[in-house]
Order: structure tokens, then sequence, then C-alpha cells
């Protein structure tokens, strides 16, 4: 119970509703799409794993031990699987997000759990519902966090993944009410993540996820171990919300209420472009620009509106934005990422290299985008695109787009998703048949009570 009260803490009522989960209580469409969160993030890990960020994090965190880094042959130590399987699955921001606040739970809680699982030799059924508890919990939080998180200056996958990794990994290995109580209240305490990147392009979102998936799995450790923590770190003066989310007064039952009835894993979204999330719906309008047989050099300006919350992030300084200075840097200008899905009819990670992110009529065209703010944008709740572009010749034509594809209102099936795994894991020079090995993975663990197990994914389709 929380201090001096006969009231459960927010912590102690997921404690209990984790404690009593068994993976019948999962219904098919969150099991589902955890299945897809599990094909989409090992496909994105394994094609980054030899980008410059991805030998610099394998060199960090260089030990070696008993888990698996997707995709390379030699084992590595736990906490070191889960920092680099979550960062490079992120990398390319290409990897799984939620809408109603952007946080990417699948880099997250993969890491976490696969790590987790393999370190303890859990029951892979275990591991499998214990992401299923890690996707709910962080997507939940984003629900009560909306933008709160992201306005204060911090990245939501940071801070809420963590609580989620930390959740997961108590639910897999089967903790009790105090365990899971004081696994959370660690977990608040390895919460971080600034989004200061955002000035020059620089590396650290990409590490993010995967610092909060071995801070997650160091906090169920510590919590199952009867180190204590804070029963009210969601809610207490001190807590995570104060700390992280301070302009808005959290309604905690959007993470409490109806748990085990309202499933948010079966709503979670995937990305048909390797870019910011938010800048996906404009990618689409822009294509359909193009098909109409609109020329770059027909284009005397194009006028986006947007959500006010996506603007510090996405669009200032609009200066910079028009010009990225990396290639990184581009994947969160919505200037560029407009240019590149009009000239290129695609947004996928060719278009993201230093090459493509210098092309002179790309540049150009960036630099003809600005935007307004849409006062009745339903941003968080819902992502939508719209450009209107003014011709030389007079002309203006508009397009829009009213929902993410991929998002909950449209999805990705899981043709899609193995279309995706296997476009990147082509293009990291992987053989064909790596994506179907990813599927018969994901597909094969919640029924499975043997001791879980990665390694077939060391070298998957081979």
């Amino acid at each position: 119970m929380a201090a001096n009260s006969t009231v459960p803490s927010v912590s102690e009522s997921l404690a209990t509703w984790i404690e009593g989960l068994t993976a019948t209580d999962i219904p098919e469409a969150a099991r589902r799409e955890a299945e897809n969160t599990i094909i989409d993030t090992i496909g994105l890990t394994v094609a980054a794993l030899d980008t410059d960020y991805g030998q610099a994090v394998r060199k960090a965190f260089d030990q070696r031990g008993d888990c698996t880094v997707f995709g390379l042959a030699e084992g590595f130590e736990s906490a070191a699987a889960a920092v680099i399987n979550g960062t490079c699955g992120h990398g390319e921001d290409y990897d799984n997000t939620y809408e109603g606040c952007p946080v990417h739970s699948g880099v997250v809680i993969v890491p976490a759990l696969a790590a987790a699982g393999e370190m303890m030799k859990l029951p892979a059924r275990d591991v499998a519902k214990g992401i299923v508890v890690g996707i709910e919990i962080a997507c939940r939080l984003g629900l009560v966090a909306k933008k709160a998180v992201h306005s204060a200056g911090f990245h939501p996958t940071a801070i809420l993944g963590c609580m989620g990794a930390a959740a997961g990994v108590a639910a897999a290995m089967g903790q009790n009410r105090a365990q899971i109580r004081d696994t959370l209240g660690v977990a608040g305490s390895m919460s971080s993540g600034i989004i200061e990147y955002l000035a020059d392009g620089t590396w650290t979102k990409r590490m993010h996820p995967g610092w909060a998936a071995q801070a997650g799995l160091r906090a169920a450790q510590m919590g199952a171990a009867g180190f204590r923590g804070p029963a009210t770190v969601f809610e207490g003066t001190h807590g995570l919300f104060s700390a992280f989310a301070p302009s808005i007064q959290p309604d905690f039952a959007w993470l409490t209420g109806a748990l085990g009835s309202r499933w948010e894993t079966a709503n979670v979204a995937f990305k048909p472009y390797a870019c910011g999330t938010m800048t996906q719906p404009y990618v689409d309008c822009a294509i359909r620009l193009a098909r109409q047989g609109v020329k770059p050099e027909d284009v005397k300006s194009i006028v986006c509106e947007v959500g006010e919350g996506t603007v510090h992030r996405l669009w200032e300084p609009l200066a910079s934005k028009q010009t990225p200075p990396t290639a990184y840097a581009a994947k969160f200008s919505s200037p560029y990422c407009v240019a590149a899905g009009f000239i290129h009819g695609d947004a996928g990670l060719a278009q993201f290299t230093d090459a493509a992110v210098r092309d002179p009529r790309a540049l150009a065209l960036a630099g003809k985008v600005t935007y307004v703010i849409d006062p009745d944008n339903e941003y968080p709740a819902n992502y939508t695109g719209h450009i209107r572009a003014e011709l030389t010749d007079g002309r203006v034509v508009e397009e829009r787009q009213g929902q993410m594809r991929g998002g909950a209102k449209e999805r990705m099936t899981r043709a899609d998703l193995l279309a995706k795994a296997r476009a990147n894991l082509r293009f990291a020079g992987r053989p064909d048949g790596a994506a179907e090995a990813l599927e018969n993975f994901a597909t094969g663990l919640f029924d499975d009570a043997a001791p879980f197990s990665a390694a077939a994914l060391r070298r998957p389709g081979s």
C-alpha cells in the first residue's frame, strides 16, 4: 500500500494486474501485434548492425556472455545485448510507435525481454507474456503523458519505455506484487533521455531505447532481490510525471483503467517510412502529389498544416530543417521528408544516407516547404497530413491524409511487415529467407514452455 494510506498506489494497482496475468488472458489481437513487433524490431536491428553508430555501440559494449545480439554470431553479456539491440533497432527511426504519444515500445521491450529470457533461462511463453505487458504499460503511460514529456524536453521512449521494460521483465520473472512495486519504483530513478539531439542531428536518441532496455532489466533484478523503490513512483510529489511531464495533471485512469479488457498492445503502429512518426502522413501526401504529374521544378511553394505540438521537433528552426546537417537530422526534418517523398516516391533507408540528403534537388525542394499551425489538428490523438502546393503556373493543388498508414485506423498486414523486414534485411546484405525466420521465431514463442533462446537469430535465414 502507499505510505499512510489504505488506497493502493498506481504501481500497486499495476502490480496486482501483472501478478495475476497469464498467457491465456492475452487476446489474439494483442498477441498478433506483439508478434509483429518482434518481427519488425529484429529486422531493423540486424539491418543497422554495420552502420557507423551500430559499430560504435558494439565497440562500447563489447562484453561477452550468453545473450544474443540479433544478427551477430558471438554471445554478449545481458545488459550489453540489450543496449546494442535497442540502439540498432531504433537507429533508423523506422520501428513501431504509438498514436496518442509517439513511444517506441518494441525497441525497448523486445531487447529487454530477450536478454532477461536468455540470462535467467525463463520459459519462452513467459518471455512472450512479458513482451505484451511491457508494450501495454509503455503505451498506456503514453496515453497519460500525451505530448507533455516531449514538451518538457525529454524523449518519451526513454522515460516511459524504461518503465514498460521493467514491468515486462517483472512479469516474465513471475515476480509477486511487492517485487513488482519495487521494480517499478526503482525503474523511475533509471528513466532518462533528453532530446537535445535535435540541435545537431547527433546520435543520442538512437541509444535511448537500448539504455532504457538495460535499465528496465536491471530494475527488475533489483526489485526481485528486495531492493525497495517508492510505491508512489508515478503519482508522487516527486514522481515520474512531476519530473518529466510537469505541465499536466495526469489522469491515471488511462494507465490502470480496464486492464485486461482494453489492450493498447493491439493498437501499436508500424512505420511505412524511416523518419519521424508525425511526418509519415505528409510523406504520403507528397508521394501522391508527385503521382499527379507535378514535378519539383513546377513547385513554387508548399505549405503544410501541422499540429502545434510537432513544431519544435520537426519544423523549427525552419532554416535548419530545410537544410538538415546530417542524414539522421533529416529524419526529423519535415521539409526534407516531404521533398524525399516527392522526388523518390519513398522515404526508406535509401533516402536517409549522407548522399541522399545532400541531393541538390531534394534540398531545393525542401527550401520551399513551410508550415502553418492548424489549431484544430488532432495531434496527438491522431496523426494527419496535409500539403498545399502553389505551382509556377499559378495552380494550387492539395493533398490530405486523414490518418497514419500503419496505425490503428489503417493497419499494415503481416505480409506488409514481412515485406518491410525483407527489404531492410536485404539492405544489410542478409539472405532472402531471413524475414521468414523472424516470423517463425515470433509466432512460436507464446506456446513454447522450453527455456527462451534467441540463438537462432544470430544468423537468421542461414
